[in-house]
């Protein structure tokens, strides 16, 4: 009946009086039952609100089988004798039956679209509903002159988008070829139906309802995006739909038109972009190889791939060279993967385990061409891959069927090959194509980099950390002195080994040095210049200066490193701490220095805990102040503590209430100093602490008068002798017999050379430790050397002889002079 045309005559009071044939056909009505009724009670809906003048729109009216019929209703006003509105005549046609609109737009139309809210993919339309709609001027609307309305009405059926025309009730007015094709239906399957009765209810659905309203109320035009399906197509598809209102000439909204466009392809380019935005932000947050590999499988799965793994070359694990990649098969070590369905049946090789890939393989592939390879279901390669990979996997870790798509990419950084990122489809509808192998080269190079970055900060930490240990004492030797115990603890932080050492040193006369040092920065930097002082130290311990001496030697040393290096070159400013203490078991008295360095703490042996008051100098390298020593008598099983500031340091804790917390440590019970070191630690550490960290603990002994003999010497040749025969006895007395005839050589040639060449007072004195210790001691400050005599010299042997005889010997200044010394080895102490 699109030909039909329908007349009614509707008075003043909305009474129909007047109906013709051609709204009985449209209707089912005839005027018997008609005429007389109230013009509203044949109406399916109330219609807008109309002024008593001429107007034209969309109207629903009830068949007499219940049945919507949609209209389009032109009103013309009736009056009366007196010129007063009398009623209206009414035209009607079916929706079918209205030209399509002849002109670009009606007038109130020409705003420019205003951007809408972004709504998230809704659910897809079943057949027989709409997918996002296009757009067209609604029927009725006023012709342009000289455009033809056949014309106008093809290119609204042929444009090339989804288009579509809804009333103010968001119900179905027309809609073009593309939207029926793409809906799956004819035109007149929707025509009149309301827009929520013919999708689902899914918040797309529900999105563009509401948007649909907002137009139609507001008279302002929007953008709404989503991603969603047609009946017609076999993916969710992206799109971008402009709404507009469509006005009468009087300015009244009669519908709403819009024009649907597919953004499928905008949308997945700004999908990847977003991806890479998330890369570099949430990749190689840490420095860690497996953690970096597991934060781009975060990425990829669920979003690119179902299923998705990082191998890499097994040397980027270790710290080898890297070697060239193999033309043939490739081993590589599963570091991590991810899979989008509960368990990962997908993963044939265990997190650790390696697998070889045959060279046909995507991965072996992708590391020697050094580029993205993808391979469907279907081609020769895929279904070769796939079959030997499911034959080698166990039953519960085969591939599942549906496996359609796979993409490996290399990991390529710095010019050298790491590893391979493979991505696998299986749920996802697409095959992977071109710009997805753009996406995953251009994510798998950023992902490179800081795996690189991860495997680089582990290869220097390893040999920071390396080398710090073959500088640190492993085992110390034993001392009478003082019982030690030590540890040292690495920083965990990203900024690298730390340059803390700590170092037990045997001085002459049971004497023993403790030290502990920090070196400014972290690396392998910090570790070398941690090496240069420790050795420094010891080679000034070795010469026997006083602690607040050797400090200023040492002083000038890290001056003179952080002005030139070995080429001669400036370079940055060194800083470093240090702790030297000397401690004398003879004397039981212990002399310290610090240049920067934190206080050592004390334990007395009735439980009593505190730090050593001193005068700390200025750090290392500083230079301009003096260092002054602190000498301190202890009794036997003070326990001293040295550590450096990693252990009471930190961002977020207070000194005070640190080294509060070690000196209670100090004096918990313990079984051995072992046990302490371990107490102290857990007790005093932060739980994650930032920089390295050393603890040296030593309990003081004491030397007895049973084990040191002292023998003040008369500066007369004539008692050399009785030096002799007085150490001779003594060493009777400790049953030292086999001891003396090479003790009586020392002591003869060190007492005549004091008394030839030194000055008063003299004094010999033996000590028996774990080796046998002969010191004679002057008031002069000039120290002997050792020569070679010639053949006809009448002296100038003596101290060959005993260099020769014993096992060491040198000088020490003292306050008084100087002390000459020489050590044989005993075979029991």
């Amino acid at each position: 009946m699109e030909h039909v045309v329908a007349a009614a005559v509707i008075d003043a009071r909305g009474v129909v009086t007047g109906w013709s044939e051609g709204a009985r056909l449209l209707t089912g009505r005839s005027a018997e039952e008609t005429v007389g009724r109230a013009a509203a009670e044949l109406l399916a809906e109330d219609p807008p609100r109309r002024g008593d003048g001429e107007w034209s729109g969309p109207v629903v009216v009830r068949h007499r089988d219940g049945r919507p019929v949609p209209l389009v209703v032109t009103a013309h006003p009736v009056l009366d004798a007196d010129a007063r509105p009398a009623g209206h005549t009414l035209i009607a046609r079916p929706v079918d039956a209205v030209p399509p609109p002849e002109a670009a737009g009606p007038p109130g139309a020409d705003a420019r679209p205003q951007g809408g809210e972004a709504r998230p993919p809704g659910t897809a339309p079943q057949p027989g509903t709409a997918p996002p709609p296009g757009t067209a001027p609604p029927p009725g609307t006023a012709s342009t002159g000289g455009v033809e309305p056949t014309l106008a009405g093809r290119a609204f059926q042929q444009a090339s988008m989804s288009m579509s025309v809804f009333d103010p009730g968001q119900r179905y007015l027309r809609l073009n070829e593309i939207a029926c094709k793409l809906m799956g239906v004819s035109e007149g399957a929707l025509l009149g139906r309301h827009f929520p009765e013919t999708v689902e209810a899914a918040e797309h659905s529900r999105g563009f309802e509401r948007q649909l309203r907002q137009v139609a109320e507001t008279g302002r035009p929007a953008r709404y995006e989503s991603f969603t399906a047609a009946p017609a197509l076999n993916r969710e598809h992206a799109w971008t739909t402009e709404m507009w209102p469509v006005r009468d000439d009087l300015g009244t909204v009669t519908g709403v038109a819009l024009a649907a466009f597919d953004s499928t392809e905008q949308y997945l380019a700004r999908r990847r972009l977003t991806l890479l935005n998330e890369a570099a932000a949430s990749i190689g947050t840490t420095l860690d190889v497996v953690r970096t590999a597991e934060e781009v499988i975060a990425l990829l799965v669920p979003g690119f791939a179902d299923f998705a793994s990082v191998d890499l070359l097994d040397w980027v694990l270790g710290a080898d060279e890297p070697p060239p990649v193999p033309d043939g098969e490739v081993v590589l070590r599963r570091v991590a993967h991810g899979s989008a369905h509960e368990g990962t049946p997908e993963a044939a090789v265990r997190l650790g385990e390696t697998d070889v890939h045959p060279p046909f393989s995507p991965p072996a592939r992708a590391l020697r061409e050094g580029r993205a390879v993808r391979i469907q279901a279907g081609e020769p390669d895929f279904m070769r891959w796939l079959g030997e990979r499911n034959a080698r996997a166990p039953e519960g870790r085969r591939f599942r069927t549906g496996v359609h798509s796979v993409i490996s990419v290399p990991l390529r950084a710095r010019g050298t090959t790491l590893g391979v990122l493979v991505g696998v489809r299986i749920a996802h509808p697409d095959d992977y194509e071109a710009d997805d192998a753009v996406f995953a080269e251009e994510l798998a190079s950023r992902a490179a980099v800081c795996v690189d970055n991860a495997r680089r900060f582990a290869r220097e930490r390893t040999t920071a950390l390396t080398l710090q240990h073959s500088l640190l004492p492993r085992g110390l030797p034993g001392q009478a002195a003082v019982e030690v115990a030590h540890r040292y603890l690495p920083s965990g932080s990203t900024a690298g080994i730390g340059g803390d050492w700590f170092d037990v040193i045997p001085l002459s006369g049971s004497r023993v040095a403790l030290v502990v040092g920090d070196v400014v920065g972290h690396g392998i930097p910090s570790t070398a210049t941690m090496g240069r002082l420790c050795m420094a130290v010891r080679t000034l311990a070795d010469v026997d200066l006083p602690p607040d001496e050797l400090l200023t030697h040492l002083d000038d040393l890290v001056t003179h490193l952080a002005a030139y290096d070995n080429a001669g070159e400036e370079v940055a400013e060194l800083g470093a701490t240090c702790l030297y203490a000397v401690y004398d078991p003879v004397g039981r008295r212990l002399t310290l220095a610090a240049a920067g360095h934190p206080a050592p703490a004390l334990v007395l042996p009735d439980g009593t805990a505190q730090l050593v008051r001193m005068t700390p100098g200025p750090p290392l390298g500083v230079g301009g102040l003096p260092f002054e020593a602190v000498t301190l008598d202890l009794p036997e099983g003070a326990v001293v503590a040295l550590y450096t500031d990693g252990l009471i340091e930190d961002r977020d804790r207070d000194v005070d209430r640190a080294t509060g917390e070690l000196c209670s440590a100090l004096t918990a019970p313990a079984a051995t100093l072992d046990a302490l070191c371990d107490s102290v630690l857990k007790a005093v550490l932060a739980d994650e602490p930032t920089d390295d960290v050393a603890l040296l603990l030593a309990r003081t002994r004491v030397l007895g008068a049973d084990r040191v003999a002292t023998w003040d010497i008369e500066p007369d040749p004539a008692h050399v002798a009785v030096a002799r025969q007085a150490a001779t006895e003594q060493l009777t007395a400790w049953g030292l017999e086999e001891a003396a005839f090479v003790t009586e050589l020392v002591v003869s040639e060190l007492v005549t050379n004091a008394i030839r060449y030194g000055a008063p007072p003299i004094q010999l004195r033996l000590i028996r430790d774990r080796n046998l210790i002969c010191e004679v001691s002057d008031g002069s400050s000039t120290s002997p050397h050792l020569r070679r005599a010639h053949a006809f010299d009448e002296g100038g042997r003596g101290l060959l002889l005993v260099a020769q005889l014993t096992q060491r010997w040198g000088s020490r200044q003292t306050d008084r002079g100087k002390t000459i010394w020489a050590e044989q080895t005993l075979d029991s102490a």
